[in-house]
């Protein structure tokens, strides 16, 4: 599929469209340290019932890495992505820190969430101290060795120990975390979220919503969803057992099932 850059709020974004104008549309928000590339395994089936649309959020992938000090939000970037490619109104699909990406656009844009979709979410303002130990680590280490050693650790860590087990799926996570420029992890992040924290305010989520978690994520992770789920009202909850952190890519037609049923629901 061809994508573009986009100039949108005085940065650059990769993105990608497929699908039929008149089709209601889909926008797929990755995770830390990987790109669009992490969405392979949903473009094909999703459009054929849905206008598809995937980008790199600022720092990943092929999009620009934020300037020094100057603060954006992810969730004002996904704004002008829309409104770039002029859609209205969107179902948001977002993974770890793309789940946060899309509850922060939520909350400060409900008009335009059609539904809403946080697998393996963060949640700002929501306490996870497994994938907080995690990060630490692996932040230390950028500082110290820069960013190939954090990024040894990165993968190599507890979060993604299910997609090791499946060969070709920890071929493309390597790919992607071995492609990422590690800004994240040697410099300071200018970016920040809405006040007040999204877990705060998830009773005010007005959008229908599916939270799905993988059954061998990390204990915070499935905390995440539990609260997710009982603070949003509505949320259903999914737990697709055998899967860890990026379920979307380890098993992507059980994955691909549960959100279509949803979003066609």
């Amino acid at each position: 599929m061809p994508g573009e850059i986009v100039d949108v709020n005085g940065t650059q974004l990769y993105c990608e469209i497929s699908g039929d104008d008149d089709l209601p549309v889909v926008v797929f928000v990755h995770g830390f340290s990987l790109d669009t590339r992490m969405w392979d395994g949903q473009v094909a089936a999703f459009s054929e019932r849905y206008r598809v649309l995937r980008y790199d959020l600022r720092g990943f992938g092929r999009s620009a890495v934020p300037e020094a000090n100057v603060p954006y939000q992810h969730q004002a970037d996904l704004a002008a992505v829309l409104d770039h490619f002029g859609i209205a109104q969107a179902a948001i699909v977002g993974l770890s820190l793309g789940g946060a990406v899309a509850l922060d656009f939520a909350l400060n844009r409900p008009e335009r969430v059609r539904a809403l979709v946080l697998a393996g979410s963060i949640v700002p303002g929501l306490a996870t101290p497994d994938l907080a130990e995690i990060s630490r680590a692996v932040w230390r280490s950028g500082k110290v060795g820069g960013a190939d050693a954090a990024k040894a650790l990165w993968i190599e860590s507890p979060l993604f120990e299910t997609v090791h087990t499946r060969p070709s799926v920890s071929d493309a996570f390597r790919s992607m975390v071995t492609d990422y420029s590690g800004w994240g992890w040697t410099d300071a992040d200018p970016g920040h979220w809405a006040e007040p924290d999204c877990n705060a305010q998830l009773g005010n989520i007005t959008a229908p919503t599916l939270v799905v978690v993988g059954g061998f994520d990390l204990d915070g992770m499935q905390n995440n969803a539990d609260a997710l789920a009982a603070g949003i009202p509505g949320a259903e909850l999914v737990v697709l057992p055998g899967l860890g952190h990026l379920p979307n890519m380890e098993d992507a037609a059980a994955f691909n099932r549960v959100v279509l049923d949803f979003l066609d629901g």
